[in-house]
Formats: structure tokens, C-alpha cells, sequence
């Protein structure tokens, strides 16, 4: 598989060896214990811990993760799970853990935990490769590139190298992404971590969250937090996952080429300010993007007037749900200030690509703008 294109590793990544008779993707396993005699030494025992159905999905992830290298992965039930499992193995009352200040939403979140446990945390922005100022002492540094929802970009390489020299580990959400557009773990991090609920899986209708890792011990201590606070996916989500997958090349490459389009086309618009998408050669990040990413991903990002016009834009749009997750086939886009956790202008847009047609759905902008703006 490794010397196979990304479209044939996605449809073919963790199927079983063929079995006649049998289905190419086994059906999702339903099972909170397994026959078990004697002494447990089999790879399935109980459904907290294990399920043939992870196992599928989580070898699949792997593939696509790093195709040329011995690699675990662990599922979650949710991306934030994924995130916990990371974080809360690794470190201890009186380590320091660096972050992003302008990442994830839920990142203020994990911080105010982190410290509640005795953890320090510092932060500093995706941008600049600025969180080398804070390293010194630190036991994780956890990177967000490109970032949710600035679309800042930082020097993955450059960073690993830093930490590692310091005695310091290195995981990346690599959620905008995806192991198509980045590998990580390629990059010299110690974990690939992703929210699967997005661009992975890709139709909106499931949760779900991976860690991959290189280190068998890291890999150890994160399945370990997975079977401690039970953050497991559900058979089914995990199997839908698997089959969405196949398509998962497909998506991305209409998604990213379309994402560049709009890009370009929003450049031209007069009431259009601060747009981002990393793939376009006249944004900051595109030097350290093009180094490192082979895919831009789904989301371009960027600001209206005011709060008013942002709400009439997303109001005027007809192929675009209002929606506050990122990288499906169905495009999605909403005003990100309403939540009130992001350090955004009012009229900041973050807008998901979706699979529709180009034509169509840069037509439905154009208008939406124009009637946004009378």
C-alpha cells in the first residue's frame, strides 16, 4: 500500500483479507463482551476496551496516517475526546504544556482543566512559529496548523526539531487537514490527532476522534485513557467511518480545488477583508504551507463589514448550510464571532467547501455578497 496514490490507499486502507462469501467491510460488531474462557489472552475480551469494528477503522486511519511506517491508532467517540486522551496521558501535576491561543474554541476549555490538575499551561499564537518563545521547561507542545479558524500556519518541522531538542513532545491537530493534505507524524510529531466528525468522515452525521502515534508506549498510555474514562466510539459510527473513508481522496480534492477558487474570486470582491486560505499563493502562510501541506483543505476564511451584512450574506445563501462544523460534502459557512470565543471580527466568515458543483456554488456567493451588501 505504501507505494500506492492516496485514492486507491483510501477505498482498499484496513479492509480484512478477503474471505469468500463474506463482505469486504465486515458490518459493525455489537458486543459488550466476547466467549471467553480460560485465560484472557485474545485480542477481544470486553467492549470497553476492545471491538473488531475499532479495529478496522482504527488500521485504515493508520494507513492513511503514515503509509511507510509501523503506526498505532487509537478511535475516540469525539474529537475532544481525542484531545483529553493526548493531554491528560502525558501530563502531571507540575508540567507545563504549551497551546495555541488562537485554536480550537474548546482550547480555553481544556486549559482551565489542565490547570485545575496543576498543570501549566502557555500559550502563543499558530503564526510566526511564536510558541518556540515558550517551550523552554515544557513537557508537550500542542500545535493546531493550520489553525481553527485564523487559517494561520506554522513550521511544523521547524517546531518538532525545537521541542525535541528541549525534551519535548509534539502533537498536532491536524483536524483542518486531514492525513491527505498533512502527515504529521511524516513531519517528525510524536501524535497525529484529528476530530474524524469533519473532513475524515465527511457528511456530518457522525462523531468522532483518532490519535495516531508512532511510540508504542505513547500509543499505550492513550488507549489506556480511552479505556479509563470510556470515551469509545459506537460500532456503528466506527463502521461508518470506515466506508466514508473510501471516498475520502475524492471529497478533499473537489473541496480543495473549489476552497482555491472561491479564495481567488473572494480576492476580487471590494467588500470583502482579511482573506485567508493557506493554498493561495498571496496569503502570509503559503511559503510554510506549501512546504509542508500537499492539500490546502475545505475552509476559507474571511470578514464582512459588520455583524449586519455577515448576517444577511449568510442569510442570502442558498447552497450553504449555517452551520458550525467544517469539511462535509454539503458546504457550510457561519459568522464565528456569535459564539463569542474566537479573537475575530464581527463579520468574520468561516466557510466550509463542500462537493457541489464549483459553478453553482460560486454563482450562490456572488449573490449572496451582492445582496449582503444593498
Amino acid at each position: 500500500m505504501s507505494a500506492m496514490g492516496d485514492g486507491t490507499r483510501a477505498v482498499r486502507a484496513g479492509l480484512p483479507e478477503p474471505e469468500q462469501y463474506e463482505p469486504t467491510l465486515p458490518g459493525p460488531v455489537f458486543a459488550a463482551h466476547f466467549h471467553l474462557s480460560g485465560v484472557p489472552v485474545g485480542p477481544y475480551t470486553y467492549g470497553r476496551e476492545t471491538n473488531p469494528t475499532w479495529t478496522h477503522l482504527e488500521r485504515a486511519i493508520s494507513e492513511l496516517e503514515a503509509p511507510e511506517e509501523q503506526v498505532e491508532t487509537t478511535v475516540f467517540a469525539s474529537g475532544m475526546a481525542a484531545v483529553s486522551a493526548v493531554l491528560l496521558s502525558v501530563a502531571r501535576a507540575g508540567d507545563a504544556v504549551v497551546l495555541p491561543d488562537d485554536g480550537y474554541q474548546a482550547l480555553p476549555l481544556v486549559r482551565e482543566q489542565l490547570e485545575a490538575y496543576g498543570i501549566e499551561v502557555r500559550t502563543a499564537a499558530t503564526g510566526g512559529d511564536a510558541q518556540l518563545e515558550v517551550l523552554d521547561g515544557a513537557k508537550l507542545l500542542w500545535i493546531e496548523t493550520p489553525s481553527n479558524p485564523g487559517l494561520d500556519v506554522c513550521d511544523v518541522r521547524r517546531l518538532v526539531e525545537a521541542a525535541h531538542a528541549a525534551g519535548v513532545l509534539v502533537a498536532v491537530d491536524n483536524t483542518l487537514a486531514t492525513p491527505l493534505g498533512q502527515r504529521p507524524l511524516e513531519l517528525g510529531a510524536d501524535f497525529s490527532v484529528a476530530s474524524d466528525t469533519k473532513g475524515m468522515t465527511g457528511h456530518g452525521d457522525i462523531l468522532l476522534g483518532h490519535v495516531t502515534c508512532r511510540d508504542p508506549l505513547l500509543s499505550a498510555g492513550v488507549r489506556r485513557w480511552r479505556k479509563v474514562v470510556g470515551a469509545i466510539p459506537g460500532p456503528m459510527e466506527a463502521w461508518l467511518a470506515h466506508r466514508s473513508l473510501s471516498t475520502l481522496q475524492l471529497r478533499v480534492d473537489r473541496q480543495c480545488s473549489t476552497a482555491l477558487v472561491l479564495a481567488e474570486t473572494l480576492a476580487k470582491r471590494t467588500e470583502v477583508a482579511g482573506l485567508r486560505y493557506p493554498g493561495l499563493p498571496e496569503d502570509p502562510s503559503y511559503p510554510t504551507a506549501v512546504r509542508q501541506m500537499r492539500r490546502f483543505g475545505s475552509v476559507v476564511s474571511f470578514v464582512l463589514a459588520d455583524k449586519e451584512t455577515a448576517e444577511r450574506f449568510l442569510t442570502a445563501l442558498r447552497l450553504v448550510d449555517d452551520a458550525t462544523s467544517f469539511g462535509g460534502v454539503r458546504s457550510t459557512a457561519e459568522r464565528r464571532a456569535r459564539w463569542g470565543g474566537d479573537a475575530v471580527p464581527e463579520g468574520f466568515i468561516r466557510f466550509s467547501v463542500g462537493a457541489e458543483d464549483p459553478v453553482d456554488l460560486l454563482a450562490d456567493v456572488e449573490r449572496a455578497l451582492d445582496e449582503a451588501g444593498r
